[in-house]
């Protein structure tokens, strides 16, 4: 499905500020990109696999992890964290899987972020629009949940 501009659902064209070039953005991930997206006409698939990296914040449903036993960091401060490790990661300084081992705060930092397959019903919303608008090997922006703030990254 395309909106008026031809450009796949969640996409709309913006303007750089810094650079007056056009670019595409994607409100169900939160992803920017150069080139114009294309629609993907296979249709959507049953189940994703996704990596994540989640940082709680002190609103999260469930404020602690397995790094830390009362999380109390604010809802900003999660978010320049994950736009700190999204910078990392474009940039090649770290790797995805390194970051979500070292500073995730869920469960799935032992798989390297790994939460495996998965289909419609089973995540939260905003996560489970995000993963599915995804293309494998593609990473979004930051993604709100009530568990806190993700990476994203589409695995299969």
């Amino acid at each position: 499905m395309a909106d008026e501009d031809g450009l796949p659902a969640g996409w709309e064209k913006r303007m750089s500020r810094s650079s007056g070039k056009t670019y595409y953005f994607n409100h169900s991930t939160n992803a920017s990109q150069w080139e114009r997206p294309v629609a993907d006409d296979s249709g959507e698939p049953d189940k994703v696999r996704c990596s994540h990296l989640l940082v709680k914040h002190s609103q999260s449903r469930r404020p602690s992890s397995w790094r830390e036993q009362n999380i109390t960091r604010s809802k900003e401060e999660a978010v320049e964290l994950i736009q700190k490790y999204i910078e990392q990661i474009r940039s090649g300084k770290e790797s995805f899987e390194t970051l979500a081992s070292q500073f995730s705060d869920c469960s799935s930092a032992k798989a390297r972020g790994d939460l495996g397959l998965f289909g419609r019903g089973q995540m939260q919303k905003p996560f489970e629009d995000a993963s599915f608008a995804l293309k494998v090997g593609d990473m979004s922006g930051p993604v709100h949940t009530d568990s806190g703030v993700h990476i994203i990254l589409r695995t299969g």
